[in-house]
């Protein structure tokens, strides 16, 4: 103990190492470091050891005191540091080294967040933060960007789809289990709701039996009391996970079969003209998924066009459904004075057709898939000690390891969409390889481009849709936390043009996927980024569709499939081919037996659970920048202002829309 007290007394700095938490991080290898300060005079080389104590274990934080040389300054510029190969295990991956200047008290931190190679002398500079023409030790950056290039290698695993990674690194994998161990958490709940009687069911008996599952199981989704109702029919065109189809209609579409007198009873005694002319009608036309194959032969998947009417109570209601493209005698569009059964049958065909397009495109495709593609991308081009990378980076947190789990589990042959969705995963690839083609960052991937491609991004147009209303909030607070960090780092326009490695990053993100690139389209200045506000645009649309896209349409998934006849994924039999009445019994024949609605509720209760931190709030630091921490800072107030306003406008809804509270919304796709 009086040595080490000696020690202490004797130390100027004192060397703070945190080993991180991946699988195997932690080394026996032997460790040196030197310090350089600002006029560059280094230290001796100090063997960072502590006797009777086992050094650098996974999670750890280690420290160890050194006293400097006289003619050493205050102030330390960068640190060079190495291991050797001694030990059983010898592999090493820091997250960073913090010295404190016993003295003044101030603290120097040198992110690293790398694997240590042996013998290979790293050098950090103080904040490891700057653009590639001015790094003072450029041959290091290239070597480790070299490595990441053969880790990270691009691929196309759905023929026609987007670019993802081609095998998962070790440095992605969940370094512990995970939450979202799907098929362990999914028997788990299973053995615990009481419902593995359902295992073995057949056809639901009544809609009243099917309601009562829900009291044992994981709480009633939102549909089980709401399905029929046609408010909560428009409620989810606007509201719920699949919010971004709908559009303002401006003239009556050619292709649907019905005369003005046939809707007017709907209109609540303005014509349609009238009604186009107030800016009350609107128009969903799932016409993508036309010709989209289907798992087995005596599957149907509708391609239905709608009509909705923003009614005199400001309330959103269907009016018009033809469940096909094209006009024909055996496609009749259903209104709402139809039979009973018969117009609750058409809602659910037309569910069946836009729960087909949401798990495919707006959830699997426009936000996972897409942003793997940027995520390999980014970590092939710019060096973690970029500042672009710093900013991107808590943002692709599990992204690639929930990608591979779940397209190993969910999407794989046999899988669960194979089992519980219509399309099942051929027509639902094939709905990817569509999609891709027409997605474009510059209008879907910005949401007020793609509200005024819409004819919604006036607030005043559509009352009550929520998710424009509380989106367009976090874009524009992601747009002002990004226009600040990008100013800060590219202050001058020749800095953008002079850093090659934005400037690959942008080539490879825009290069089409047979020649080996992430082939997304409508990159501002197709990824030759010549302004500010061409990075700004990039970045805030991949923040924002890791974060607030995905959130919107991945949380809701409960409360939408669990219960089939509100958001049916397959239905069994024939769409309605004219407007006879139909029965609850038909409906009960269509729907999937006991045992795909329990896979379907296990499977979205565990899809609709957080995991990660709110948005803001990283679970890893990689900005110590002093300027850009307060940029950060900022960031964060900003979004506990929206996070009050939100809280305050569901006050007034019915039902509130929690999905896009900035408590609720994590930083990244990971589940």
């Amino acid at each position: 103990m009086g040595d080490c007290v000696s020690s202490f007394e004797k130390a100027n700095f004192m060397i703070y190492v945190k080993t991180g938490d991946r699988l195997n991080s932690g080394t026996d290898a032997n460790v040196q470091i030197i310090l350089q300060d600002y006029s560059e005079n280094k230290t001796e080389e100090f063997v960072l050891d502590k006797f009777f104590r086992n050094d650098f274990e996974k999670g750890n934080i280690d420290a160890f005191p050194v006293k400097k040389p006289s003619h050493f300054g205050n102030e330390i510029a960068e640190i060079e540091f190495w291991r050797d190969n001694a030990g059983l295990a010898s592999d090493w991956y820091v997250d960073k080294i913090c010295i404190e200047n016993m003295k003044t008290n101030d603290t120097y931190v040198f992110p690293v967040f790398r694997w240590i190679k042996a013998d290979y002398h790293y050098i950090i500079r103080h904040l490891d933060t700057s653009l590639p023409q001015l790094d003072p030790h450029p041959e290091q950056r290239l070597m480790e960007l070299n490595d990441k290039r053969q880790t990270y290698q691009i691929t196309e695993k759905i023929k026609g789809g987007p670019a993802q990674v081609k095998e998962i690194p070790s440095d992605e994998q969940f370094s512990f289990d995970y939450k979202w161990n799907i098929a362990k958490r999914k028997i788990q709940m299973i053995a615990t709701s009481k419902l593995h009687m359902l295992l073995n069911g057949a056809n639901w008996e009544s809609l009243f039996d099917l309601t009562n599952v829900y009291s044992d199981a994981f709480g009633e989704p939102e549909g089980v009391k709401k399905w029929s109702n046609d408010i909560y029919f428009g409620s989810q065109r606007i509201s719920s996970m699949n919010h971004s189809l709908i559009e303002l209609c401006t003239a009556m579409p050619h292709k649907m079969n019905i005369t003005e007198d046939e809707l007017k009873p709907f209109l609540e005694g303005w014509s349609i003209q009238q009604v186009i002319k107030a800016n009350r009608l609107f128009i969903i036309d799932l016409k993508d998924i036309k010709d989209i194959p289907v798992r087995s032969p005596e599957l149907i998947l509708t391609c239905p066009i709608a009509l909705f009417f923003l009614n005199g109570k400001k309330q959103l209601v269907p009016i018009a459904i033809q469940l096909f493209q094209e006009k024909r005698e055996d496609n009749p569009v259903f209104i709402p004075t139809d039979p009973p059964h018969t117009w609750l049958m058409a809602k659910m065909w037309y569910n069946l057709a836009d729960a087909s397009y949401h798990q495919s495109l707006t959830h699997l495709a426009f936000t996972h898939l897409l942003m793997e593609g940027v995520c390999v991308v980014t970590h092939r081009q710019l060096s973690q000690s970029h500042p672009i990378f710093k900013l991107l980076a808590p943002h692709f947190l599990y992204l690639i390891a929930i990608n591979t789990r779940g397209l190993d589990l969910l999407v794989a042959p046999n899988g669960w969409v194979d089992k519980t969705m219509a399309i099942g995963i051929k027509g639902m690839f094939s709905l990817i390889a569509r999609g891709i083609n027409i997605w474009r960052m510059d209008t879907h991937g910005t949401l007020p481009e793609d509200l005024k491609r819409r004819g919604l991004l006036n607030t005043n147009i559509l009352p009550g849709y929520h998710f424009r209303d509380d989106a367009l909030l976090l874009y524009q607070a992601i747009k002002n936390y990004v226009s600040k960090y990008v100013k800060l780092y590219y202050d001058k326009p020749e800095k953008i043009f002079d850093d090659w490695e934005i400037m690959t990053w942008g080539n490879e993100l825009t290069k089409s996927r047979e020649k080996g690139g992430c082939g997304i389209l409508g990159v501002p200045n197709n990824g030759k980024f010549a302004t500010v506000e061409d990075l700004t645009i990039t970045l805030t649309s991949i923040i924002y569709t890791c974060s607030v896209g995905h959130a919107s349409t991945n949380f809701p998934q409960y409360d939408e499939y669990a219960f089939p006849p509100n958001y049916p994924a397959c239905l069994k039999g024939t769409p309605p081919k004219d407007k006879s009445p139909l029965t609850e019994n038909d409906i009960l024949i269509a729907l999937p037996d006991k045992p795909t609605t329990l896979d379907i509720m296990t499977v979205t209760k565990i899809l609709s659970d957080r995991g990660t931190n709110s948005i803001g709030d990283f679970e890893v630091q990689y900005i110590f920048d002093p300027p850009a921490k307060n940029i950060v800072n900022e960031f964060r107030e900003e979004l506990k202002d929206i996070s009050k306003t939100i809280k305050e406008r569901n006050k007034k809804r019915e039902p509130p829309y929690i999905w896009l509270d900035p408590d609720f919304v994590p930083n990244s796709i990971s589940i």
